[in-house]
């Protein structure tokens, strides 16, 4: 009886440490959503794909629309967040519109009274060529230029770009701050930390006979007079940029 007893014990011993080590997985996340910061609680066993869709009932934005932020985008479903070192108190950003905002993107009602014949577009100088881009791009590319590649769209690296200028040929370092919801443009006479909310639209363009680099400006007023340009922006860099600052089903 007293080695029955002994073993109930062990037993009982062994299941409360069960206990305490699955509740020591349970972590609480600090997401920011447009304006709003949101405290999800969450386990270090689920995935990503379960963490998007417990987001997706708090954001209204649904999974398959989703873009989750943490130290770059979480693109692998399956992960689970102790694979990725997520751990308690991790800062994250939901990207995404949610299904009233597409529809209000898209037009009620079609004014028939305008019909315009079909017109073939002139060919189109490339900004690069133009002044006062040209003054700029004609300098050459920077030596510490990062390197860029065409035709390929990688996530955001961890670190800053840099080995860019801007308009008036100043070195810039563009730092994403996604637990801020911010951008800082960084020079060596000043820092702007500028809200991702606050831009109205981001134009690229690659740059003429070096179409590894795009030139890139930032729209932060409602015309183009408040745009910020950089040049010889990594061109595989530029698709994450702007889906990182407007969104990716941003209309742009």
């Amino acid at each position: 009886m007293e080695e029955e007893n002994a073993g109930l014990e062990g037993a009982s011993a062994e299941i409360k440490n069960d206990a305490v080590s699955t509740s020591n997985d349970d972590i609480t996340l600090k997401v920011v959503y447009r304006k709003n910061a949101l405290q999800v609680a969450s386990n270090v066993e689920s995935t990503v794909g379960e963490l998007k869709t417990q987001l997706e009932s708090l954001t209204g934005v649904p999974v398959a629309m989703m873009k989750l932020m943490y130290k770059g985008a979480l693109n692998d479903d399956s992960k689970q967040l102790k694979d990725l070192k997520i751990s308690n108190g991790a800062k994250m950003m939901v990207v995404g519109s949610t299904a009233t905002d597409l529809l209000k993107a898209v037009p009620t009602q079609v004014d028939k009274t305008v019909v315009a014949e079909p017109t073939r577009d002139p060919v189109k100088e490339p900004l690069s060529t133009q002044r006062p881009h040209s003054r700029i791009v004609g300098k050459g590319k920077p030596d510490d230029a990062m390197t860029g590649t065409r035709r390929r769209h990688d996530r955001l690296p961890t670190t800053p770009l840099s080995g860019m200028v801007n308009k008036d040929g100043s070195k810039v370092r563009l730092t994403f701050k996604l637990e801020l919801d911010q951008f800082w443009l960084e020079t060596k006479e000043r820092t702007r930390k500028i809200p991702m909310t606050s831009v109205h639209s981001i134009v690229s363009e690659p740059i003429a006979g070096h179409e590894d680099y795009h030139m890139l400006a930032f729209q932060l007023g409602p015309t183009e007079l408040s745009r910020y340009w950089i040049y010889w922006v990594p061109a595989q860099y530029v698709r994450a940029i702007k889906d990182t600052v407007l969104g990716p089903f941003t209309l742009r």
